[in-house]
């Protein structure tokens, strides 16, 4: 008990929420950026058995931001290195080594040994695939993603609550930009992994108000950090004062682009510059919706649909646009 005496002398936690830990499992889905952080801290908090599900191998270029992984371990299979890291850091924990890519065919069977799933991965059809498996068996899953200098984080399919695609239908999956393609710094994924671990750690002890029905979004270059609930519900048409929120075509909007505001959602320094569009990052939105106000149509615009659709969906929570517009592709 001396290894867990910093936690376990919290009134909240106890020696009861060291016991949870100890009975828990959780898989977690890539070990990449994020899942890194994610399989330490859980593995320093005493969790009972963590499995890790990951075909990569470590390459010279993931060494910037996934730090279980060093110069000795080039070329060698992630899950495995893994594990081989979590037995020197806390041989207590029990560790599970699937050391290739989830399917549709494995995904069921390898989930259905744990309880919670962590989504550590870096592409939409994985994602919307564990999103699959877990509402079939009726687990709760965390989600993190990144995107240059911003993160998300939320929990899905908990007791019940909304799940993936409630929030992110389906999209465009070949058009996602991932991390080798836009970059990213290589804390924001040590940042997500952290958070993500302290949201499973609140769901298994029973502590604090975890992200369920949450949507976490935060930026690194800002510190904003701003969170908006969302539910199952479809919208509603029946009164008019109720905000819908409609997919466009990027040949849709530059048929009649002059009866719309564009809202540009990236950062500001992403290019290139989109004509006439009004730039207000995805993490200032909240802050700056005054500035929506027109008596034109809004549209949302971003590199590939992914934020512009975010960013009409929380537009839309605040109930004070009757219709918003996300560009569901490039625009140019």
């Amino acid at each position: 008990m001396s290894r867990y005496i910093r936690q376990t002398c919290l009134a909240e936690f106890g020696i009861e929420g060291q016991n949870r830990l100890k009975e828990a499992s959780v898989v977690v889905v890539g070990a990449g950026g994020i899942g890194c952080p994610v399989i330490q801290y859980l593995a320093a908090a005493g969790l009972g058995t963590i499995g890790i599900v990951d075909g990569d191998i470590v390459e010279e270029n993931n060494l910037q931001r996934q730090v279980l992984y060093g110069t000795s371990t080039l070329g060698a299979n992630k899950a495995v290195a893994a594990a081989d890291y979590i037995h020197n850091l806390n041989p207590h924990v029990a560790v599970k080594t699937y050391s290739y890519r989830l399917t549709k065919e494995n995904g069921s069977a390898i989930f259905s040994k744990y309880d919670f799933i962590i989504d550590c991965t870096d592409n939409l059809e994985t994602r919307y695939l564990i999103d699959e498996c877990c509402e079939t068996l009726k687990k709760a899953w965390i989600y993190g993603a990144i995107h240059r200098y911003e993160a998300q984080i939320a929990i899905f399919n908990y007791h019940g609550s909304p799940t993936y695609r409630h929030l992110f239908p389906k999209q465009n999956i070949d058009k996602i930009p991932d991390c080798a393609e836009s970059g990213v710094l290589g804390v924001l994924p040590g940042l997500t992994g952290m958070l993500q671990a302290t949201e499973c750690i609140k769901l298994i002890t029973g502590i604090g108000e975890p992200l369920v029905g949450k949507l976490l979004i935060f930026n690194v270059l800002t510190m904003h950090f701003m969170t908006f609930p969302f539910s199952p519900d479809k919208p509603k048409t029946t009164s008019k004062n109720e905000c819908r929120v409609y997919p466009l075509s990027a040949k849709e909007y530059r048929d009649n682009a002059e009866s719309y505001l564009l809202v540009d959602v990236r950062e500001a320094n992403e290019e290139p510059e989109f004509p006439k569009a009004k730039r207000i990052p995805l993490t200032e939105l909240h802050l700056r919706t005054n500035e929506l106000i027109s008596n034109k149509k809004i549209a949302f615009v971003c590199r590939s649909g992914n934020r512009s659709q975010q960013a009409a969906v929380l537009v839309a929570k605040t109930n004070r646009f009757n219709q918003l517009y996300a560009i569901y592709e490039p625009l140019y």
